[in-house]
Formats: C-alpha cells, sequence, structure tokens
C-alpha cells in the first residue's frame, strides 16, 4: 500500500484516530490520570483542531518537519471537505486535517519513531500554549 496514493481525507480519518491513542496512553501513562472526568478534560487540549493548527504552524516556521511532510499536510489541508464545523473556523479544521493526514501517513509507513518524535514536540508544544 502506498499512503501517497491515498485519499488524504481517509489518511486524517486514520490519523485521528491514531493521534487519539498516543494521546490517552500518554495521559495514563505518563501523566497518571485515571479517572474518566479528567482524562476528558485533560484530552481536550491534546486533541483539539487549534492545537493541531497551531502546532503545524510551529513546526513549519521552526523546521521541525521535512519538505515531504510539508507536502503531506499541505495534501490533507487542501482536501475538499463537505463536513459542517461548528465549533471552529473552516481554515483551522482544514489545518487540522492536514496534521492527522501527516500522522496517518507516517502510521501507514510504519513510522512510529517519527510519530513519537512529533508528538514530543506536540506535548511541548501544547504544555506552553495552554
Amino acid at each position: 500500500m502506498r499512503p501517497e496514493l491515498i485519499n488524504p481525507l481517509a489518511l486524517a480519518y486514520l490519523g485521528d484516530a491514531i493521534f487519539e491513542v498516543y494521546v490517552r496512553e500518554y495521559l495514563i501513562v505518563e501523566k497518571e490520570i485515571t479517572k474518566p472526568d479528567l482524562l476528558q478534560k485533560e484530552a481536550i487540549a491534546f486533541v483539539s483542531a487549534v492545537a493541531q493548527a497551531g502546532f503545524m504552524k510551529e513546526a513549519i516556521e521552526n523546521e521541525w518537519v521535512s519538505e515531504e511532510e510539508i507536502r503531506i499536510y499541505k495534501r490533507g489541508r487542501n482536501a475538499k471537505s463537505r463536513r459542517v464545523m461548528k465549533n471552529t473556523s473552516v481554515i483551522t479544521h482544514n489545518q487540522s486535517s492536514g496534521f492527522e493526514a501527516l500522522i496517518g501517513h507516517l502510521h501507514l509507513l510504519k513510522d512510529e519513531k517519527r510519530i513519537l518524535e512529533l508528538f514530543e514536540l506536540y506535548k511541548d508544544y501544547v504544555m506552553r500554549n495552554s
């Protein structure tokens, strides 16, 4: 399977699920949060479209992502979605979809090491901006 041939919205769909697992594991294992209501509250800061969009802006500006990763992000960001967002702008949602497409792409390539590297940067970003 060649991830570059997969619909970028399908990559974002997969990336969303993969990223959610990373966040949940981090909250339970590293932060040692076990109460469901606290888990949900903490997870919101990590899985929000605003945080993902902001992270990608910073990641590109600081060259934390390669040109190839930016290309994948832009494919996901620019994909046409028919979804209507309630709590975020279309631009922010599209940028978030680009981030999720990148995670999905890396997962299909079995590049968990790179996902972990990005997740470490992402955690730092969220901590500085929450």
